[in-house]
């Protein structure tokens, strides 16, 4: 276990090495607990003491959501697969024998989606820059080395390749210094997203390493900070000894003119429920910071109407601005946790429908794609053609950006390359007609 002193109460982290005993009071028998492990071989597994005793329902486990969000499940996997690597374990090969399978496994799995790696390389010159994306002109992603790995993974998270722990499948740096010249030679550029991982898993001597220098670029409107802490370990804002050093930084970071958006993921509403989250959000508000909440739509998770209109109406009452319903990333076990986008739809129009309109900040159902994020706005028929009607948030080239495309009606799509122009023979964004990228 990983212990760290953190004001009253110790964090504690559960791995892989815990796995099996967790599983047990899950209920789970031995066959599928050993099938469990060898997803685990592919998948990264972390989660803590407070997910485990404060937001589980161990009464309705493996069913509970909670659960479900922070543990493999026997099935994320091909059958195949999971039987090959089963075997292993079983018979207590070596462990470099199951790694190599595992990774056979894992470059099925496009651990990088929408064209990262080769779309959104930030250079000087010829020179790559490490730990950044320069996904949109106007925005960069910055990857702390000290940020990636968070208090507790999510069974569907997109950025899975981070925590595996190859290097070859990870964006990281701790060069500050090549961040804000990239940046400053790039006036195009107004906002920057810390993220990783969990930028908040790093302590506020790091985390003010990567945000000071930041305050001196007068081209900066914004700065965003994307995080899973307030529901994993609220105790980041109130209890852990750097707490209030945290909260004075993010004063700093108003003071000096900029828009601080702390970017929450909260997936079901049971993550709101502890008074510690309470807690943490106003202290965070106070700071003058606005905090955003988003989350994928999951399958078996959160994939109803009432469970996204009782979250944006709690978070509304607590201060924070709901924004964003995203789709399931291409990537991972995304078979398993995709929603089609037709379903995704309904989900988010019913939800919508469902609250008032200081809750229709947010945006969806919208999907990250390579060419940009692209939101499904409701399915029609036009000239005799049921379509789904589709528009730009957000794009590589801007001007794509708002304009509104059709796609035919396709009830088992559940990303953008599922989708065929409704009209003609290409989408916008494909002018020479190939097939979309994965």
């Amino acid at each position: 276990m990983i212990l760290q002193q953190t004001g009253t109460r110790r964090f504690k982290a559960y791995t892989s090495k815990h796995l099996d005993e967790l599983l047990r009071r899950a209920g789970l028998d031995d066959e599928e607990r050993l099938k469990v492990r060898a997803v685990a071989t592919v998948l990264p597994f972390r989660t803590n003491a407070y997910v485990v005793d404060e937001l589980i329902d161990w009464s309705a486990a493996p069913d509970d959501p909670i659960y479900r969000l922070v543990f493999p499940q026997a099935d994320m996997l091909p059958a195949a697969d999971v039987a090959r690597l089963a075997d292993l374990l079983k018979a207590e090969a070596p462990n470099a024998e199951v790694q190599a399978e595992a990774n056979r496994v894992r470059a099925q799995l496009n651990p990088h989606p929408a064209g990262q790696k080769e779309l959104n390389v930030p250079r000087i010159g010829d020179e790559p820059v490490p730990g950044m994306q320069h996904k949109y002109p106007e925005t960069v992603l910055v990857f702390p080395k000290q940020g990636q790995t968070c208090h507790a993974y999510c069974t569907y998270c997109f950025r899975w390749a981070q925590f595996v722990g190859d290097a070859d499948l990870k964006f990281a740096s701790d060069d500050v210094g090549r961040m804000v010249d990239y940046i400053s030679r790039h006036p195009e550029v107004t906002s920057v997203l810390i993220t990783g991982g969990d930028a908040m898993i790093m302590g506020e001597p790091v985390l003010r390493r990567y945000v000071e220098p930041l305050l001196e670029l007068e081209q900066l409107e914004s700065i965003r900070i994307g995080t899973k802490s307030l529901a994993y370990w609220p105790q980041r804002f109130t209890g852990d000894p750097d707490a209030d050093d945290t909260l004075r930084l993010f004063e700093r970071v108003v003071a000096a003119g900029k828009n601080l958006a702390f970017m929450a993921h909260f997936t079901h509403p049971r993550e709101l429920e502890p008074p510690q989250v309470s807690a943490a959000v106003e202290r965070i508000i106070g700071t003058g910071a606005t905090i955003r909440t988003q989350a994928p739509l999951i399958r078996s998770i959160n994939d109803d109407p009432a469970v996204w209109t009782s979250m944006w109406r709690r978070q509304l009452r607590m201060g924070m601005v709901p924004y964003y319903l995203f789709v399931e990333r291409d990537t991972g076990p995304q078979d398993y946790f995709a929603v089609p986008l037709a379903r995704a739809y309904e989900v988010f129009r019913d939800a919508y429908a469902s609250v008032s309109g200081l809750c229709r900040t947010v945006r969806g159902p919208s999907m990250s794609a390579t060419p940009g994020k692209v939101c499904v706005d409701g399915v029609m028929e036009v000239a005799g053609q049921q379509v789904f009607v589709l528009h730009f948030i957000q794009a590589r080239d801007p001007s794509l950006v708002g304009r509104p495309f059709f796609a035919r009606y396709d009830p088992e799509a559940v990303w953008l390359t599922d989708l065929r122009p409704a009209f003609g023979e290409r989408f916008p964004f494909d002018p020479s007609g190939a097939a979309l990228p994965s």
